[in-house]
């Protein structure tokens, strides 16, 4: 694609980054197929190319208007145009530069305003928003169906094994999913333990900073980012051989912390080194020997969801189902598994209606097979498909947990 970026932006690193994406996009189309909110829409600026230009016109010079801001919002950021494109269209990251161009030059209205900062300033720290979850569990009864649909159900954690001098690994305890589903980071300590790996949270690690980041809030999100770097940097000099992140949205954040901070002098190389570090939990466990897990199955039929941050973002595809199945899980057929399923960070908040009708969509193809169970591999997607199906939805460690 031919540009004619303004001045103003080549002379910064975020506009000649954009600039160089822009170029490498040739219109084929071919993301327009696999993006679920074109497939809804039908509309081409709510789809990866219709925002490319989007974003190529405001650099050129064109003032955007709150109708590009809301087509630029309305993204999932899924990533699933990024591994259907030929050419390498770096599209998650376009975006980023685009929205933040937008919102400077943009202001939204104030209903929104306040409703981003809330999101900014509760989800990522869990002595918000714990207290909160429990407010709302006590007042169950009396919310409205929507929103009790999105309460989790308490349930226990269990032990944490203590170390025992083994390999050891760090994990990310410090998101939303510690207090919504803390029993994910226990089940994983547990497997783990039995396959001869020591897991050790950080008590001083934080969110990872994508919650803050997509919104816009990117000062928050940095910081966030910052913060895990140094309360992981002991460990990792200590010779921790890996960062395990169980969620795979957050996983899709920390391998990317060393070009989020590679403008920062004072980090770029520690942001680089816990990037690299970063692993879901499928990279290990998959790699491990599995026997003194046993079979665990006995062919209990299991429908898996594949976040868009563990196949698309981190292009980890079709790695967990083998394990299932080799633990002695049936794993049932799921159509259109690369759709997105309206989770998307803080997306069912900010978009909710368009988020219900993918969340619709993705109940019944995962429903289609008749499992018994439904796993996936990310607290946002669990959360959100559990809203809207009675079959249970868990985190596959928990699974491999017993």
């Amino acid at each position: 694609m031919q540009t004619e970026i303004l001045p103003e932006f080549l002379s910064t690193p975020a506009g000649r980054e954009a600039d160089a994406i822009l170029r490498t996009c040739v219109h084929c189309g071919f993301c327009t197929a696999t993006c679920p909110t074109y497939q809804l829409l039908g509309d081409e600026l709510d789809g990866p190319r219709g925002r490319i230009y989007q974003i190529k016109l405001v650099m050129e010079g064109q003032a955007p208007t709150r109708i590009t801001q809301q087509h630029l919002d309305r993204c999932l950021i899924c990533r699933s145009c990024e591994t259907t494109c030929p050419s390498g269209v770096r599209y998650a990251r376009l975006l980023d530069i685009g929205r933040h161009l937008v919102e400077e030059r943009v202001e939204r209205p104030l209903s929104e305003r306040l409703l981003r900062w809330a999101l900014v300033k509760t989800v990522p720290y869990p002595s918000r928003f714990g207290p909160l979850m429990r407010i709302g569990r006590w007042a169950k009864p009396l919310l409205p169906a929507k929103l009790k649909a999105k309460l989790p159900t308490p349930r226990p954690a269990g032990a944490w094994p203590k170390p025992a001098g083994r390999r050891r690994m760090l994990v990310l305890g410090g998101c939303v999913q510690s207090v919504a589903t803390p029993k994910t980071n226990a089940a994983a300590a547990r497997v783990l333990a039995r396959l001869g790996i020591d897991l050790i949270e950080s008590p001083a690690a934080r969110c990872c900073g994508a919650a803050a980041y997509h919104l816009n809030a990117v000062t928050d999100g940095l910081d966030a980012m910052r913060s895990n770097i140094d309360a992981w940097w002991p460990e990792i000099e200590a010779g921790c051989e890996a960062i395990l992140v169980t969620a795979s949205g957050c996983g899709a954040m920390v391998k990317d912390y060393g070009h989020a901070l590679a403008e920062d002098p004072r980090y770029t190389e520690r942001a680089a080194r816990v990037a690299a570090l970063a692993r879901d939990p499928i990279e290990v466990i998959a790699s491990l020997d599995l026997a003194p897990l046993g079979s665990l199955g006995g062919g209990r039929r299991v429908a898996f969801h594949a976040p868009c941050t563990l196949q698309h973002g981190q292009q980890l595809k079709q790695v967990v189902e083998p394990v299932l199945t080799r633990l002695g899980f049936t794993m049932t057929p799921v159509p259109d598994a690369h759709l997105c399923c309206g989770s998307a960070g803080t997306y069912s908040i900010t978009q909710p209606e368009l988020s219900a009708r993918l969340l619709a969509n993705k109940v019944e193809a995962l429903a289609s097979g008749r499992p018994e169970l439904i796993a996936t591999a990310n607290i946002g997607c669990q959360l959100q498909i559990g809203g809207g199906t009675a079959i249970p939805v868990v985190h596959w460690l928990e699974l491999l947990d017993g």
